[in-house]
């Protein structure tokens, strides 16, 4: 009885496969299938080494993975090493079809992009900013070098690990994963160290101050230092970005937004309350 040879991926392959989704996973960003083009390119020399060349099954492989796709590239990658091992599966003749491998792509990938963006957008890259910011501002070139450098590492690291172990744990594992509730957890505190930081950022580099004096006749009333830093030092900063806040959560246009903020810093001018 002739024994048939187990398709299997090596960690090159997979390491090859994490580095393509890495550089290439937006080089064909579109509104129809946003990252489909990138989860292709990155999953095709795999592709071909389980089916073969010109095969029928590498034809069917390339046409599931061309359907609409969209994640946060670090943290998400780790649902195409999942489905890298998932069309390993199939590839040895396991019961994988192709809607289960779609269902899973499709039911990870908003789930890890709130994720992934809450760590990139949300956490990392303010702390970053917060820390070097003072250093660039002093005309330290060493300020934008070692923030590239601490988001390149800290990205470079999370993206690899996040699709090894996809790849490595299954689907299996990362439904473990996502019914413990540790992926909430992870997101809760780093929405709350982002926010923190946020606030560190808005007190330090929002500045927004009154200039208006009050002549009465006991004196002059600088409305800044003695009325509104008694009630709330920063106050008119904060007003100000929250307002930002406000008009961004409720989908103000951006452009809108600005030219809100433009309008209240000129009014405010004019009539010397600025």
């Amino acid at each position: 009885m002739d024994h048939v040879q187990e398709k299997k991926l090596s960690k090159k392959d997979i390491i090859k496969s994490y580095l393509i989704w890495t550089f290439f996973s937006h080089s064909t960003y579109n509104y129809e299938r946003m990252q489909a083009s990138g989860v292709l390119h990155a999953l095709a020399p795999g592709l071909e080494k389980l089916y073969g060349k010109d095969t029928q099954e590498l034809k069917d492989a390339c046409m599931r993975h061309m359907e609409f796709f969209n994640t946060e590239p670090n943290v998400g990658g780790c649902i195409l090493g999942i489905t890298l091992a998932l069309e390993e599966q199939k590839a040895n003749g396991e019961d994988v079809d192709q809607e289960m491998i779609s269902s899973i792509k499709t039911g990870l990938m908003g789930p890890l992009a709130g994720i992934g963006d809450t760590i990139w957008q949300g956490t990392l890259s303010p702390i970053a900013l917060g820390i070097i910011l003072g250093m660039a501002q002093a005309g330290n070139f060493l300020g934008p070098v070692i923030y590239l450098l601490t988001i390149g590492i800290v990205l470079f690291g999370l993206g690899y690990v996040s699709y090894t172990k996809g790849y490595y744990m299954g689907r299996e594992g990362i439904g473990k994963i996502i019914g413990s509730g540790l992926l909430n957890r992870v997101t809760e505190k780093a929405t709350v160290v982002g926010a923190t930081v946020l606030g560190g950022l808005t007190a330090s580099y929002v500045t927004v101050s009154s200039g208006l004096k009050l002549k009465l006749s006991t004196g002059t009333l600088n409305v800044q230092t003695e009325i509104l830093d008694s009630i709330f030092k920063g106050l008119l900063p904060l007003a100000i970005t929250l307002l930002t806040v406000l008009l961004l959560r409720k989908k103000v246009n951006v452009n809108v937004i600005l030219l809100i903020l433009i309008l209240i810093g000129t009014v405010g001018t004019l009539i010397g309350f600025f």
